[in-house]
């Protein structure tokens, strides 16, 4: 039996088609499967309430009218809302007037932290005046209670 020789063309022609028909092969052999995924993201919240029942969300900490060299105590109610336990802080900025802060101090103490997810727990908020504090007619600030991981 005797071959012919076949030409370059040829041979180039049969190469690709050869590829092609490995590509649409390997086409025809893939296929995909999506499967949906879900789940929770540990999240931080956190209430500030006026009432151990936690009903009545805080909007705002009234220490009335506060002699010079004296301190007032209020209690607030820390609820964690969200599903992990929380560091509690308080920081205190934006006292108006701006030397506000110069005769007056603010201090904590929560009853308990960290705070389990869910749970509850009391603090003490304390405003301290100095005895120089005569200076002062009215006053402002911002108290922020941060929940943190």
């Amino acid at each position: 039996m005797a071959f012919k020789k076949v030409g370059t063309g040829t041979l180039i022609a049969i190469t690709i088609a050869g590829v092609l028909l490995v590509a649409i092969t390997a086409g025809l052999l893939t296929t995909t499967q999506n499967v949906p995924g879900s789940g929770t993201i540990s999240a931080i919240g956190l209430g500030v309430y006026s009432d151990s029942g936690c009903t009545t969300p805080l909007t705002s900490i009234s220490f009335g009218s506060v002699n010079p060299g004296t301190q007032v105590t209020q209690t607030i109610y820390l609820k964690n809302t969200g599903n992990i336990a929380e560091n509690l802080t308080m920081t205190v900025s934006s006292w108006s007037p701006s030397n506000a802060g110069t005769y007056l101090t603010i201090t904590w103490s929560p009853t308990t932290s960290p705070l389990a997810a869910g749970a509850v727990t009391s603090a003490t908020v304390t405003l301290a005046a100095s005895s120089s504090a005569g200076a002062l007619s009215t006053f402002s600030f911002n108290l922020a209670i941060t929940g943190s991981q």
